[in-house]
């Protein structure tokens, strides 16, 4: 599918989509549970829809309701062999992975998935996970795990993906004794390990805070709430709220001002742009915390006087495209003056984007942002594959549509 948007600003009230990442550990946790639980999601995502897959795969039962899902708990002892299709979803792939493990000696659980993910690493968890036990046949998909893993002490870099820490966090409450989580690194992504531990605690699970990690009291059983409900998402948020500062008038609801969100981060970042006339500034950014920010934030940065820079986003290599290389293209065939440096961005500002195909290397964030983009160039942008956006925001270009843009989408 393509996406031609005619620029215009946007104008109107959007209310925010479910978190995907609270999405998924609820669901999680709820298939976890003593009882079932409903899981209220508004809008079901591909992601989304993945976790749910799976965890039916593992013997519970997720059943779509108004609310979003019904989920009965599994029965781990009696799962003996199944497939996991994680689609594209790195956190329904990372999540599952040391849960899969803790199934029965005998169990086999074998992973696939499509798009980026099976190029995308899981070597620090996967050793990790050999280290206590599981036997895993891969380090990338297609992959075979088998259990059962045991607890102890884990030892993990904290800069190379948060959601390797939060898989460890919905396993090790449950096994006997207490395990532990070090870091070897410095932590990136934090917010999220924060956001997996508030998830636990709905459902009575203690995670203590320890000097260089977590400490894990074992045999801990996971308690429904009865009803556990996925906040306003502040990561699709922020290309709402990015277009508002560009010029749109939006005003975006539904948001959890005192979320554990990290992408929440994006009023402040935005916030620090703005010089005291009210006019984008170029500023630095730190990443580290808030990888996915940096796409639509470049696109701001296109718009601010002088240089932008953006480091500690590394990661952004491995996601579903290399981000940093594909909004370097993207705003550069639009013609924003912009260059990669290994592990960020610098942007010169202000430049005039145009109009242009763009492709958006099949990421539903590289689509948001070029429509984002969209609004303040001189001519029609073009998005291929703009389909994309289903991975996480399956309604965006209604949405857009109903705030005044002008979208023309094609099969």
């Amino acid at each position: 599918m393509k996406a031609a948007i005619f620029g215009k600003k946007l104008s109107g009230t959007v209310k925010a989509v479910a978190s995907k990442s609270c999405a998924h550990r609820l669901l999680i946790c709820a298939a976890l549970a003593d009882a079932p639980c409903t899981v209220e999601i508004a809008e079901i995502s591909e992601d989304i829809a993945a976790t749910a897959r799976c965890l039916e795969a593992l013997g519970a039962t997720a059943e779509r309701v108004e609310e979003g899902y019904r989920v009965t708990p599994a029965d781990w002892n009696q799962v003996r062999e199944c497939t996991l299709d994680c689609g594209e979803s790195g956190s329904t792939l990372r999540f599952l992975l040391p849960l899969a493990a803790r199934l029965p000696k005998g169990s086999k659980v074998r992973f696939t998935g499509r798009g980026r993910l099976p190029e995308r690493p899981n070597t620090a968890l996967i050793q990790a996970m050999r280290l206590h036990n599981a036997s895993v046949s891969d380090d990338y998909l297609p992959l075979t795990v088998e259990g059962p893993i045991s607890g102890g002490m884990y030892m993990l870099p904290g800069n190379v993906s948060s959601q390797f820490i939060t898989g460890l966090l919905f396993t090790l409450p449950a096994l006997p004794g207490t395990s532990y989580i070090r870091f070897t690194t410095n932590v990136e992504s934090a917010s999220y390990i924060n956001l997996t531990i508030s998830a636990l605690r709905q459902f009575g699970v203690t995670i203590n805070t320890a000097m260089g990690g977590y400490d894990i009291p074992g045999g801990q059983v996971f308690r429904s709430p009865g009803t556990a409900a996925a906040e306003g998402d502040w990561s699709n948020a922020a290309f709402w709220l990015t277009a508002k500062a560009l010029g749109s008038g939006i005003e975006v609801t539904g948001l959890n001002e005192e979320s554990v969100q990290g992408d929440s981060a994006v009023v402040r970042v935005l916030d620090s742009m703005r010089g005291p006339d009210g006019r984008l500034c170029g500023t630095r950014v730190d990443a580290a915390d808030i990888p996915d920010l940096v796409p639509v934030l470049a696109v701001a940065a296109t718009q601010a006087e002088g240089e932008t820079v953006f480091v500690n986003a590394g990661r952004l290599r491995i996601k579903e495209s290399d981000r940093l290389a594909a909004v370097c293209r993207c705003l550069t065939i639009l013609g924003a003056d912009i260059r990669e440096t290994e592990d960020g961005l610098i942007v010169r500002g202000k430049t005039q984007l145009h109009g242009g195909t763009v492709p958006s290397f099949n990421d539903h964030r590289m689509v948001m942002s070029m429509a984002v983009a969209a609004t303040v160039a001189d001519g029609p942008v073009v998005i291929e594959d703009a389909g994309a956006v289903a991975k996480s925001y399956p309604a965006f270009f209604d949405d857009y549509a109903m705030l005044g843009g002008d979208v023309r989408l094609e099969s």
